[in-house]
């Protein structure tokens, strides 16, 4: 099938890399230049495993083409707007203006039997907005919300868990070809839900409330366990083994971050209090808060280690990227420790295997450099993005080059006893300090 996608950030390249790869021709459109110049020569503006070997395959067959004229999309039959929504400025509420502007500006390339399918994260409701102004030009509107995990957005797309449609009543057509596009993943057993507008727009952000709300619950039990004297990684073992809850999503730490749960959860208060209806998600705002206290907890944690000031002390700060397998530092807990500390006048030494040069352009005061630079004469280690080649440091190599053997694990991802058993004073949050320096 001939598709476009508009947007060609995160979200867009993957979705138009994955289609072309499956074997439609698809046309990438995007207003920034630079991007597009690197899309169409292979080049990946983001990291994300599998996505170059993809871009240089499709642009190869010819199937996958970038450009930044809207225009060029007109062949196409399919049209997925891909654009960002993020967070208002001064506010919780999703910042609309790219999905009205990409939408508004596809009409006039639209013809009679396209399909323009919404992919992008919006409030419920929005879809209902754009249908007649679509549907005035002969096409149909549909809503398909994307549910991609960094790291592995290009499994997702091209083999997703479930394929949800937002459709118009009584719109089989739309179902059909969606179905047609999506051919190879439904082949391979991927179901398809199809509902109303409304519905579809709900799924995206309930799942990610569901996944937020998840986190913050075991990280409010690692406040306790810090005050109880209880393992939190115990607790969520313990816990995790009820199927009814299950062990994902409960790994205590510094909290989540990224461009999709944190503005997700504030926008979708913000709706539900347009609504009238607040109070029925009146708790993300503590799920919001919850997750904001455990960066504060971090600072604290180092701080405790290091005599109560951090001042002109040396930190390394291993990781930048919100999660591994990124280089996405979008309200990224990881980095925001490393600002915060340096607040503080700690001398952070900041590294990240792939954030480091987005860290820089948001945050050029702090100090970056590679792991052994980092961990040269520190007087504390803190491991806040659990990249592997952190979580599979050697601690007796790592305590030979630092000046005090003091570890804070803000993702609970290193074997404290291992740590401990080599001369580390080890924290980490939820668990009891463990000293192996008074052994050694």
């Amino acid at each position: 099938m001939k598709i476009s996608v508009i947007g060609c950030g995160y979200l867009g390249a993957v979705h138009a890399a994955a289609m072309a790869s499956v074997g439609h021709d698809v046309i990438g459109v995007d207003l920034d230049s630079a991007k597009i110049n690197a899309l169409s020569a292979g080049r990946s503006p983001i990291y994300e495993p599998g996505l170059p070997e993809l871009l240089t395959a499709g642009i190869e067959t010819g199937r996958l083409k970038f450009s930044t004229d809207l225009a060029d999309a007109r062949d196409a039959h399919i049209h997925f707007i891909a654009v960002g929504t993020p967070q208002l400025q001064n506010a919780g509420g999703a910042d609309l203006a790219y999905v009205d502007s990409a939408i508004t500006s596809l009409l006039a390339h639209l013809s009679d039997g396209d399909v323009v399918v919404g992919k992008s994260t919006v409030p419920v409701g929005t879809a209902e907005t754009f249908r007649e102004a679509v549907e005035a030009r002969g096409a149909r509107l549909v809503w398909n919300p994307e549910f991609l995990r960094e790291g592995f957005a290009v499994k997702d797309t091209i083999e997703p868990d479930r394929l949800v449609y937002g459709v118009a009543d009584g719109d089989t057509t739309s179902v059909e070809k969606l179905n047609e596009v999506y051919a190879t993943a439904i082949e391979a057993g991927s179901p398809v839900i199809v509902s109303d507008f409304a519905t579809a727009e709900l799924v995206k952000v309930a799942a990610n409330a569901f996944l937020a709300t998840k986190i913050s619950f075991i990280n409010a039990m690692a406040e306790i366990a810090e005050v109880t004297g209880a393992d939190v990684t115990k607790l969520a073992d313990a816990i995790g083994h009820d199927k009814r809850i299950g062990r994902k999503f409960l790994n205590a730490g510094v909290g989540f971050g990224g461009g999709c749960l944190p503005k997700d959860i504030r926008a979708f208060t913000a709706r539900a209090e347009e609504l009238g209806r607040g109070e029925s998600v009146a708790f993300l705002k503590e799920v919001d808060a919850i997750n904001l206290r455990r960066r504060e907890r971090v600072v604290e944690l180092v701080t405790e280690e290091l005599g109560g000031s951090v001042f002109q002390k040396k930190v390394a700060v291993l990781g930048l990227a919100f999660k591994p397998n990124s280089d996405d530092v979008r309200d990224s807990p990881a980095l925001d420790v490393a600002v915060r500390l340096n607040g503080l006048g700690a001398n952070v030494v900041a590294t990240d295997p792939q954030a480091m040069k987005n860290a820089r352009q948001l945050h050029p005061q702090l100090v970056y450099g590679p792991t052994d630079e980092a961990l040269a004469d520190a007087d504390a280690v803190v491991v806040v993005t659990e990249w592997p080649e952190y979580k599979d440091l050697d601690p007796a190599a790592v305590h030979r080059v630092v000046r005090t053997p003091i570890v804070v694990d803000a993702r609970n991802c290193l074997d404290a006893d291992s740590w401990a058993a080599a001369g580390w004073e080890y924290a980490g949050l939820g668990r009891q300090v463990k000293n192996g320096r008074e052994a050694t």
